[in-house]
């Protein structure tokens, strides 16, 4: 079986990622405290959407030291690689809910609308829109190498945005006195929320199916495979992602004569680097055959 590993990715620190944990906990005792004072949803739906991104961002900082703390055993031959994966899917299931959770309340709010301690509102907002966008800008560069820390990057920069939204309210509630717009807001906020985590839940949760990633097409990777001159034919593929980072492929490759295993060693490093170089594919694991009785199809329905 021919088998190669390819390691160029980051590590990532989750020094950061606390600070933002232990700064949201902060604005969301403030936000709730504040919004059962001053009566408005929104803030008090803002103070969810911390309380449930603070929850996350614990799930988010745990994966990450997972992944890159604890090794590879002989029980857990993978490691926790796909610690950040799961933790991402779980942050935007739960930011969907959330948001239809508070849908519904701005729903029924907005048939009664309620007076509300406005200055109040508008300076936890500030607050709000103050420590987002620092935690925003400490893990701005760490989003760009993992889908569980753009997960938490996202989580992070919608409360700074919801935080906007509230203050926005806030300013039309205390000079024009429109109470209504409260409810407006947080239904924005929760149409928003389901926006910008779609995409994520939809990403972590094809990695988990085992889905080949996008970038991939089999038909594609099989048409160069066969350019290398020794391969009949290649067969039997399966192609995942572990991570956002470590793509694998395995396949049974038919050769053209019974070769030696030296030659099959050159036919292997050939192969990998097509692999690698065309499709950014790391880890390849192959069986040769020569004139062996099986089905001979790209994909092999079990």
């Amino acid at each position: 079986m021919g088998h190669n590993h390819s390691h160029k990715h980051s590590i990532i620190s989750g020094k950061n990622l606390l600070l933002s944990i232990i700064l949201n906990i902060i604005i969301t005792v403030a936000q709730l405290i504040g919004g059962f004072i001053s009566g408005s949803l929104a803030l008090i739906s803002d103070a969810v959407h911390n309380f449930s991104d603070v929850i996350s961002l614990i799930i988010s900082y745990i994966a990450n030291l997972l992944t890159h703390k604890k090794k590879q055993t002989l029980q857990q031959t993978f490691g926790f690689k796909r610690a950040e994966i799961i933790a991402a899917f779980v942050n935007a299931s739960s930011l969907i809910v959330i948001a239809i959770i508070l849908g519904i309340e701005a729903i029924k709010r907005f048939k009664n609308p309620l007076d509300i301690d406005s200055n109040l509102v508008i300076w936890l907002a500030i607050l709000g829109i103050a420590v987002n966008g620092f935690s925003v800008l400490l893990l701005k560069k760490d989003a760009k190498n993992s889908l569980n820390m753009r997960s938490a990057y996202l989580h992070l920069l919608t409360d700074m945005l919801t935080s906007v939204a509230v203050l926005t309210g806030g300013l039309l509630m205390k000079y024009y006195q429109i109470y209504w717009v409260d409810a407006i807001l947080t239904l924005l906020i929760s149409f928003y929320l389901i926006y910008i985590s779609w995409s994520i839940l939809i990403t972590s949760l094809k990695i988990l199916m085992l889905f080949a990633p996008e970038h991939v097409k089999i038909d594609e990777v099989v048409l160069e495979v066969l350019k290398v001159k020794e391969i009949r034919n290649i067969h039997h593929v399966h192609i995942w992602q572990l991570n956002d980072h470590d793509c694998h492929f395995e396949a049974h490759i038919e050769f053209k004569r019974d070769i030696k295993l030296s030659d099959f060693d050159l036919v292997c490093k050939k192969v990998e680097e097509i692999l690698l170089d065309k499709f950014k594919i790391q880890h390849c694991n192959f069986q040769p055959e020569f004139k062996r009785e099986e089905s001979k199809e790209i994909i092999i329905q079990d």
